[in-house]
């Protein structure tokens, strides 16, 4: 125990250390996993580091870049244009009495209006928001030339006539999203020259031509979001040559093709979120050269070829987030200027450090699991921060598991320890079991110092475990701890089922007297330590085999199998919990319930076997109440992992109320069930009660005797005196 604390602390002290120096000769990934390099690659500091408030590079390298700005942000200004702001004077009459006017400004939201009102030419801008128009009719807007912001949104508009904006030469800004449009005739917008913001979303737009946009020369922005289109015409772009993003999420659109985006060489965001896309072909994206931001998440693609991105040399944010997709190990390697990638909800079965090495400037990664950050160590922002187990602050993700760690792994030891104790002071005619319980204890206890060590670095991390979370799971006091979790579980598998079939061979067979003695037992129980040992210690015999297999969680006690653990990891895994600790699990129940049916069919004829059997059959009794606590700690961990055979995603919190509450629980249990209650060890109990209760009657009876005795001068009193203490003396004792 001793040891173990001291190399803990030896390798707290190197391996939490802030500072990590760089092989200056070699590529800039020389970072280890959970340090990123600051800006002059000389030093490499914990990947949560980055913005975290404080000045940790002299450079302040970590604090650049702490928002995720990269995409459309950048774009964003430069297409978008504020409204002005309006003077109190009212520049506009007459005006509709329900309306607000503001120099040339009108605002008519929610006035009750069923068709477009007659208004000043002078307007330029203008708002029928909320209002009851069901139809725009010809050249009703012909009048207002200097008109440049219309806004027509909820109004469940129709039927839109083909020159209903005729006139609005310097219309800028158009707003007609949130109406009941079915379909938009081509040309419709052609006398709109200078339109920047054309806005369709949440219409019930089934097809739109490349000819709708005829006239939209200026246009820069277009959204049609959530709306029933199926496919997005050829060439899209051909009448706006100067578009720069594009919005379709939320769509039904089930293809693209090569000639899509054909023209659409100045394009900077392309939005095509939660449509039904299954397959990207080749060159799709080839003419979006100035493509900054792509997001194609929510999608039904399952394939996506590595030259997808070839010629997107400028593109600085990708979203693939929720498809069904394979990615290769080469996907990303043209993405040189990617600063954000999201792969959330991606199960990326072939995950290594390689795929993610030539993003030099990537900044920020989402990924659907907090352990896929360990192969993005560059990256200074990874999320998620938290596996369900852990959060951003704490170790442990909620008080009650912070407090319940501390009060089993108290329960367990000192339980366990107590046990021993008793089993060393009070002698036993069963030697044999003693030594199978006494190691037994030894090895419960183990679990609780693995719980201990949870506990401490739990409070060593309190309030900054984000900081540490991945160096803590790639460290060596992590897998330690992870050994010796595993060295307890399997150990005292293979203890209970060795004692229960010792049991089922002495009620079975009763007549063989086939019984271990000393020097047997302790070789058979060195042989089980030296199995549970060796058991526990095979993830360590090749880590590129098993992979890190302790470091999944901040527990460092992994219960689970996806398609992302190594195939040595996961059929390590599957072979410890479904194979050795099942087969035990049935044998325990077969034997079990092979003793009590020979219990009720086998009849005994002398006394004295009798007498040895009613003993056999109390401790077979008490070893039933084991096995049962052990089921009911092993099941869930079976249903767990069968769980996850089949593929079915598990929440991390379910591991962590397990590995805290389930398993433990027999270990804290098994001192009760296998000492406190037995009758052997009550009756001993009573009778050490009992002497030091007479002990102590007689101490005070004798301080009371010799207190009362009166000293006089007449050797006859003394005499009588003594004579009446030594009388008394003998009574108490015969008492």
């Amino acid at each position: 125990m001793v040891l173990l604390l001291q190399l803990f602390a030896l390798l707290q002290a190197k391996g939490l250390a802030a500072v990590a120096k760089v092989d200056t000769d070699a590529y800039i990934h020389v970072c280890k996993k959970g340090y990123f390099p600051c800006g002059n690659l000389s030093i490499c500091l914990p990947q949560s580091f980055h913005c975290d408030g404080v000045k940790n590079c002299e450079n302040a390298a970590d604090e650049e870049n702490c928002d995720d700005d990269s995409g459309w942000t950048n774009s964003f200004p430069v297409a978008c244009q504020n409204l002005p702001e309006m003077a109190p004077k009212c520049s506009l009459h007459p005006y509709p009495k329900n309306c607000t006017c503001r120099e040339t400004h009108l605002e008519c939201t929610r006035a009750g209006l069923y068709s477009v009102p007659q208004i000043s030419s002078h307007v330029t801008v203008l708002s029928l928001k909320r209002n009851n128009i069901l139809s725009l009719p010809d050249e009703v807007f012909l009048m207002l030339t200097e008109m440049k912001y219309l806004y027509l949104q909820k109004n469940c508009l129709k039927t839109i006539s083909k020159k209903a904006f005729f006139g609005l030469f310097k219309l800028q800004n158009l707003y007609l999203n949130h109406n009941c449009i079915t379909s938009l005739t081509a040309g419709i917008f052609r006398d709109l020259h200078k339109l920047k913001w054309l806005i369709l979303d949440e219409n019930p737009i089934a097809k739109i031509s490349q000819q709708l946009f005829t006239g939209l020369q200026s246009l820069s922005y277009l959204s049609v979001v959530k709306n029933s289109l199926e496919a997005l015409p050829r060439n899209i772009c051909a009448q706006i040559p100067h578009i720069s993003w594009m919005d379709f999420a939320s769509n039904h659109i089930k293809l693209l093709t090569s000639s899509t985006f054909l023209t659409c060489d100045k394009l900077k965001v392309l939005c095509i979120r939660d449509n039904q896309i299954g397959i990207v072909p080749k060159k799709t994206f080839s003419p979006l050269r100035r493509l900054t931001d792509l997001d194609l998440s929510q999608n039904l693609i399952s394939k996506l070829l590595p030259s997808a991105f070839t010629e997107l040399r400028h593109l600085e944010k990708v979203n693939l987030s929720f498809n069904p997709i394979d990615l290769h190990l080469n996907q990303f390697d043209s993405l040189r200027l990617l600063k954000s990638l999201s792969l959330e909800g991606i199960e990326i079965s072939n995950i290594n450090l390689r795929m993610f090495l030539p993003m030099k400037n990537l900044s920020h990664i989402y990924f659907k699991k907090f352990r896929y950050c360990t192969y993005a160590p560059h990256v200074r922002v990874c999320t998620p921060l938290t596996d369900g187990i852990s959060t951003f602050e704490n170790l442990l993700a909620n008080n009650i598991q912070r407090i319940f760690v501390w009060v089993i792994a108290c329960v367990t030891c000192f339980g366990n320890l107590f046990v021993l104790g008793m089993r060393s002071f009070i002698q036993s005619e069963y030697k044999t079991q003693t030594l199978s319980i006494k190691s037994l204890c030894c090895s419960d206890c183990l679990m609780g110092i693995y719980l201990f060590f949870v506990g401490i670095f739990d409070i060593k991390y309190q309030g900054q475990y984000k900081k540490y979370a991945l160096i803590w799971m790639e460290s060596l006091q992590c897998r330690i701890i992870g050994f010796l979790a595993m060295l307890s579980t399997e150990v005292s598998v293979l203890l209970l089922t060795f004692l229960t079939l010792e049991k089922y061979l002495v009620i079975v067979f009763p007549f063989t007297n086939k019984r271990l003695g000393k020097c047997q037992m302790v070789t058979m129980l060195t042989g089980i330590w030296i199995t549970g040992f060796i058991l526990a210690t095979i993830p360590f015999w090749n880590e590129d085999f098993f992979g890190n297999y302790y470091g999944k969680n901040g527990m460092c006690f992994p219960m689970y199998s996806d398609q992302t653990e190594e195939t040595g990891g996961k059929i390590y895994s599957l072979g410890i919990f479904l194979g050795v600790n099942l087969l035990a699990f049935i044998i325990i129940v077969f034997s079990y319930v092979s003793m009590f049916c020979s219990i009720q069919k086998t009849g005994v004829q002398t006394s004295d076997l009798r007498k040895d059997r009613h003993g056999e059959v109390a401790v077979a009794n008490r070893f039933f109440f084991i096995v049962l606590s052990d089921a009911i700690c092993w099941i869930p961990v079976f249903l767990l992992k069968i769980l996850s055979l089949l593929e079915v995603e598990i929440p991390g919190t379910v591991t962590s109320w397990i590995v805290i509450f389930i398993l433990p629980v027999n270990s804290a249990l098994n001192p009760v069930l296998y000492t406190l209650t037995t009758s052997f060890f009550k009756e001993k109990f009573k009778q050490m009660i009992n002497r030091y209760q007479r002990k102590f009657l007689l101490k005070n009876e004798r301080k009371s005797l010799t207190a009362s005795i009166v000293w006089t001068d007449d050797p006859l009193a003394l005499n009588a005196g003594c004579l009446n203490q030594i009388t008394l003396e003998d009574e108490v004792i015969a008492t």
